[in-house]
C-alpha cells in the first residue's frame, strides 16, 4: 500500500503554515500567497555533521573564547563588522539589484583569500565565465579565490567538505534549493531551510559564510523576517542606485556594534570606502539660500555632518502637502505642530517639503532643532547664519533638550571649519572639549526663532 504524502500550504509573504489552502493569509492579510509543499522527513540537516553530547556547565567553568577575526583590509567594511568576520558566523547582506552587493563581496573574497585562507565564491546567478568578467573589471586574479556556479545545496556541501575553505560567499541565497523540498528556489521554505542548514554548517566547520539576499519592493529581504533571526549579522545597502555612493547599515550584529554605517563610493574598479563622509554630504553648502541648516548626527560610533533643506510655500489645497525625504514623516508633523503652537508660525496653509541632501536618512531626535530652524528659515525667507551647526531635541512643550555625544559632534564640525553652534542651554555644561567655536545656548523654540530673525 502506497502511503499518501502529506502536504501543507505556506504563505510566501510571512511564512504562515496552514494544512489547507486559504485565499487570504490570516497572519499578514496577503491574498493568493499560499503555495503547496510536500512534507518529507529526512536527515539532510544532520548529514555530514557529527555532534558531541553536550552537558550543562557552570558559566564559571567555561573557558573564555577570544574571537579571532578575519580583517578584510576594507576599512569601512571591517569597522561595521566590528573588526572583521568572525569564524563560524553567518552574515547576510541585502540590497536592491545592482547596488553593489556582488562587487563588494568579490572584493572581500579577494582580500581574504590566501594559502592559509582559501575562499569559495558560490554563484547561483552567473556562470564561471560571467564571474570572471566581473573579476577582470575589479582587477581580481587571486589563485586562492575559487568560483563555483551551483545552486544545489547538497553539491555545494560536498565541494565545501572537499576544499575546506575558511570563507564561503553565496550569491545569492534566493537561488539555492534543497532536493528534499518540492518548493521552488526562493520560496519561504527553501530560504528558511537553506539558511538554517548553512548556519549549522558554519558553526560546526568554523566557516565564515556571507549570504547575499535580494530585497522586495517594500525594501525588506525577500522571504519572512525569520531569515534575519537565523543569521548572526544583517547588513543593508540603504541608498539606492541613483547615488554614486552607497550606505551599508548594520541592522543586527551579534559580534559588534549595531546601527553602524559604512559609506562607499561606486567607482569604475569597484566600491571604495569614504573616510570623510561629512565632506561628501556638504559639497555644495557654500550656496547661501533660505531653508538650509547643517546638523551633526551620530550613526553607531561615528559622527558626521549633513545638510537639512526645507521649502515652505503657500498651498492652494484643502490639505497642504507634507513631503519628506530622509526624515520620518510623523516626526515632521510633530515638529510642525510645535512650531505652530509654541513658535507661533502660521503653517497650516503652507506646503512643507523637507529633504536631507545626498539621500542619507536621519533618524535621531538630535536633528529636531535643525529641521525646525530650516523650516523657519524658509518660511521667513531668511538665510541661516553661515558656518553654523545646530544641535538639539525639541520637546512637545517647545523646550530644547540636550543631546548625547556633544564633544564628538563638535569636533567633527570644527574639523570642517564651522565656527558657531546653536545648542541647548543645558548642553553647554556638558561640553568638555576646548575648541575655537562660539556656542549660542537656547532654552526653547521661540528663543531660537528670535535668534534666527536677528542673525542674518
Amino acid at each position: 500500500m502506497v502511503k499518501k504524502s502529506k502536504t501543507r500550504f505556506i504563505c510566501q509573504n510571512c511564512g504562515y503554515v496552514s494544512y489547507k489552502w486559504q485565499g487570504r493569509c490570516p497572519e499578514c492579510g496577503e491574498w493568493s500567497s499560499f503555495q503547496e509543499e510536500i512534507v518529507k522527513k529526512d536527515d539532510f540537516l544532520l548529514r555530514g555533521f557529527t555532534s558531541k553530547e553536550n552537558k550543562p556547565l557552570p558559566i564559571s567553568e567555561i573557558k573564555e573564547y577570544k574571537q579571532k577575526r578575519y580583517p578584510t583590509g576594507i576599512e569601512e567594511f571591517d569597522r561595521i563588522l566590528g573588526g572583521g568576520g568572525v569564524p563560524g558566523s553567518l552574515i547576510l547582506i541585502g540590497g536592491e539589484p545592482g547596488v553593489g552587493k556582488s562587487t563588494l563581496l568579490m572584493e572581500v573574497g579577494n582580500k581574504l583569500s590566501s594559502l592559509n585562507c582559501p575562499v569559495l565564491y558560490i554563484s547561483g546567478e552567473e556562470s564561471a565565465e560571467q564571474s570572471k568578467l566581473r573579476a577582470s573589471r575589479l582587477k581580481i586574479n587571486s589563485p586562492y579565490l575559487y568560483i563555483l556556479p551551483e545552486t544545489n545545496l547538497n553539491q555545494i556541501t560536498l565541494q565545501i567538505m572537499n576544499l575546506k575553505p575558511k570563507i564561503v560567499i553565496i550569491d545569492s541565497i534566493q537561488t539555492l534549493y534543497r532536493e528534499d523540498y518540492s518548493s521552488a528556489p526562493g520560496s519561504v521554505s527553501q530560504l528558511r531551510e537553506c539558511t538554517a542548514y548553512l548556519m549549522r554548517l558554519a558553526k560546526s566547520e568554523r566557516i565564515t559564510v556571507f549570504l547575499i539576499g535580494h530585497v522586495t519592493k517594500e525594501g525588506a529581504i525577500a522571504g519572512p523576517r525569520v531569515l534575519e533571526h537565523i543569521v548572526d549579522t544583517v547588513l543593508y545597502f540603504e541608498s539606492g542606485k541613483d547615488y554614486q555612493y552607497r550606505i551599508l547599515r548594520v541592522v543586527k550584529n551579534r559580534f559588534g556594534p549595531c546601527s553602524e554605517i559604512g559609506i562607499f563610493n561606486m567607482e569604475e574598479n569597484g566600491l571604495k570606502g569614504i573616510a570623510n563622509p561629512s565632506k561628501l554630504f556638504l559639497e555644495n553648502t557654500s550656496i547661501e539660500a533660505p531653508g538650509a541648516t547643517v546638523v551633526s548626527t551620530i550613526e553607531g560610533t561615528r559622527s558626521f555632518l549633513v545638510e537639512i533643506q526645507a521649502l515652505v510655500s503657500p498651498s492652494n489645497l484643502a490639505i497642504p502637502r507634507r513631503i519628506t525625504q530622509g526624515v520620518d514623516y510623523n516626526r515632521l508633523c510633530l515638529l510642525l505642530a510645535v512650531l505652530e503652537k509654541r513658535g507661533r508660525l502660521r503653517l497650516y496653509d503652507q506646503d512643507v517639503y523637507v529633504n536631507i541632501a545626498g539621500g542619507v536618512r536621519v533618524r535621531e531626535p538630535a536633528c529636531d532643532l535643525g529641521i525646525a530652524l530650516a523650516i523657519t528659515s524658509s518660511y521667513k525667507d531668511k538665510v541661516f547664519p553661515k558656518n553654523t551647526i545646530v544641535l538639539g531635541e525639541i520637546g512637545l512643550s517647545g523646550d530644547i533638550r540636550p543631546v548625547g555625544a556633544v564633544d564628538k559632534r563638535i569636533k567633527e564640525a570644527v574639523k570642517l571649519g564651522f565656527t558657531q553652534c546653536f545648542i541647548s542651554q543645558s548642553s553647554l555644561k556638558k561640553i568638555k572639549t576646548s575648541v575655537k567655536m562660539k556656542f549660542i545656548g537656547v532654552k526653547d523654540i521661540r528663543e531660537a526663532i528670535k535668534l534666527l530673525e536677528v542673525k542674518e
